[in-house]
């Protein structure tokens, strides 16, 4: 960031008065140009004990599977967002349930949080942001192929606890960057 957006002066790097941490900011007019991390909401849609997967069109991990999930627009709440995405991504409209996993990831500033959903009358299609789109069983997840570790997470924890008592209680997680070459059981 080089100019300020609201007065057009150039700005600093450093920190401003009475705060505690370097920060973008203009000398001129005072407006903190703060940088905060990116939200992505997804959904976990479900019909008939099947979960619908997206198989990725774009950048990064193309070809890979994935929830439909994506960055929170300003103007609307977590479940809209989660929504929203599914309806993009698989072209699939749900009804978002609860809240079930929430994962921070400081070392990219995201934090990503899931909800469980059902799928409204089980149609779904493929986005502009997919290129395949599927309801899967259990047995039939591409384990190896899922697009992020938050995706194999979330989708091991959902069906741990859909075989135990059926109880979905809000999963937190802290994920730390591999300093490896990733291997399978990283997704899970």
């Amino acid at each position: 960031m080089k100019y300020c957006s609201h007065c057009g002066n150039e700005i600093l790097f450093s920190v401003p008065q009475g705060d505690n941490r370097p920060r973008y900011w203009c000398g001129q007019c005072g407006t903190i140009h703060y940088q905060n991390p990116k939200i992505v909401v997804g959904a976990i849609p479900v019909w008939e004990g099947r979960i619908l997967l997206c198989k990725r069109a774009i950048e990064p991990r193309i070809g890979y599977w994935t929830l439909p999930a994506g960055y929170m627009e300003n103007g609307e709440t977590l479940q809209e967002g989660a929504a929203r995405e599914t309806w993009e991504e698989a072209c699939a409209t749900v009804a978002i349930g609860d809240l079930y996993t929430v994962f921070n990831l400081p070392h990219i500033n995201q934090v990503y949080m899931f909800f469980l959903s059902d799928m409204v009358n089980g149609d779904y299609g493929v986005g502009e942001e997919s290129a395949d789109a599927a309801l899967f069983t259990e047995d039939q997840i591409p384990w190896d192929e899922l697009a992020f570790p938050t995706i194999g997470r979330t989708l091991k924890f959902y069906f741990q606890d859909r075989a135990g008592n059926g109880d979905f209680p809000v999963r937190t997680q802290d994920i730390q960057p591999l300093r490896r070459k990733p291997s399978l059981d990283d997704a899970l």
